[in-house]
């Protein structure tokens, strides 16, 4: 059986047009990526885990903030059903395939990574480019360097 990719951002754009937004969604696009080579290989190196997943049960009107958990203590899901996504063709029921402790323990294990920093961080999904940049970013940033995370690996939910 052929299995066909999903086209992501095609079938997101179309997600919030059937939503009723005036103006398509505007994904950000910088010219400047701020990233930087490693210093040092992987195996020497703390990892920060990040995802868009939120650690409580989010109504449309609650407010969303950075969040932080522990590795050693996961919670058994994460939430997102605040969100506008296509609910018919994915879940939340996978724990491990946005938040993959397990897996980046047994790299940990096998010498192929340094460690994972002590808490995973939770960033919220805004619309706001602007709130990303200026309140959310910063704020990961400090939990990020608090935990003496050199790279992060982002996972979006």
């Amino acid at each position: 059986m052929k299995h066909a990719h999903v086209r992501y951002m095609d079938r997101t754009r179309q997600y919030y047009e059937a939503q009723g937004f005036e103006k398509p969604y505007a994904w950000a696009n910088y010219e400047d990526v701020p990233f930087t080579q490693p210093k040092s290989r992987l195996s020497e190196m703390r990892l920060a885990v990040i995802t868009t997943g939120a650690l409580y049960d989010r109504q449309q009107s609650d407010p969303r903030f950075v969040d932080s958990g522990s590795i050693h203590d996961l919670p058994n899901h994460l939430f997102a059903n605040d969100l506008a996504w296509d609910k018919d063709a994915t879940h939340l029921n996978d724990l491990g395939s946005y938040l993959p402790i397990d897996v980046l323990q047994d790299l940990v294990d096998e010498g192929e990574l340094g460690s994972i920093a002590p808490r995973f961080h939770s960033v919220p999904t805004e619309y706001s480019q602007r709130r990303t940049k200026e309140v959310d970013a910063p704020e990961v940033l400090k939990r990020c360097v608090e935990d003496g995370s050199d790279i992060a690996l982002l996972i979006p939910l």
